[in-house]
């Protein structure tokens, strides 16, 4: 016997279960494809515009910045303002997602754009957000070619676009979105929530930004 199945042979006596236990094998299942849906908080059931501006307020809290545009062919150049203010070089990273690839780059000739994952030497990189969520002020990252995960976490400062129409109230709607556009069995490798940028206070209480990812985190919400 392994080492894996003496412990879960522990854990099954101590709960006085059996691999058979048809009880629990239909509790299983029945959490599985009907993803029942437990308690959800009240504060981000609002209007669309208040879930927006919850949204704003919330991601403002945690240390993101946050900057409002109209169209997303005005992308491109609040890419290049952030990096100005940040004294950076005019060069991003991003993925292949097309409503990025669809926008008026040549507008901004000063700004290098680059495509595809990062191998750790970017200083700023792009990302499509899925959705928003405004109880926490989260953005919600798929990964893949479009947007890969690299850009969650190698580059210093990380600029995430949100559609205003994806912000959603809890995560319990985002989820039931994802799994509506996705499919049984056919969800990303990873769902990546990013709460603000990478933080950590567990050295003498003092907050340090950057402990284990971007130490900047930029969200543009589009319309």
């Amino acid at each position: 016997m392994s080492s894996r199945d003496a412990i879960l042979g522990r854990i099954r006596r101590s709960l006085g279960a059996s691999g058979v236990d048809a009880t629990r094998l239909a509790a299983v299942r029945h959490r599985l494809t009907e993803t029942p849906v437990n308690v959800v908080p009240a504060r981000g059931q609002l209007p669309a515009a208040e879930r927006v501006e919850l949204f704003v307020r919330k991601a403002s809290d945690i240390f993101a910045t946050v900057a409002r545009i109209d169209h997303r062919d005005d992308i491109p150049a609040a890419v290049a303002d952030y990096l100005r203010g940040r004294n950076l070089p005019q060069a991003i990273r991003r993925g292949e997602d097309p409503r990025l690839a669809g926008l008026p780059w040549q507008r901004e000739a000063q700004l290098a754009v680059a495509i595809g994952p990062s191998a750790g030497q970017d200083l700023a990189g792009l990302s499509y957000a899925d959705a928003g969520v405004a109880e926490t002020g989260t953005v919600v990252l798929t990964s893949g070619v479009n947007n890969p995960t690299t850009l969650n976490f190698l580059p210093d400062h990380h600029i995430v676009v949100v559609d205003a129409s994806t912000v959603a109230g809890d995560y319990e709607t985002v989820w039931a979105d994802l799994r509506r556009r996705f499919g049984a069995g056919a969800m990303p490798r990873t769902v990546n929530l990013v709460t603000g940028p990478s933080r950590s206070a567990d050295i003498e209480e003092t907050l340090l930004l950057g402990a284990h990812g971007p130490r900047s985190l930029h969200i543009l919400v589009v319309g």
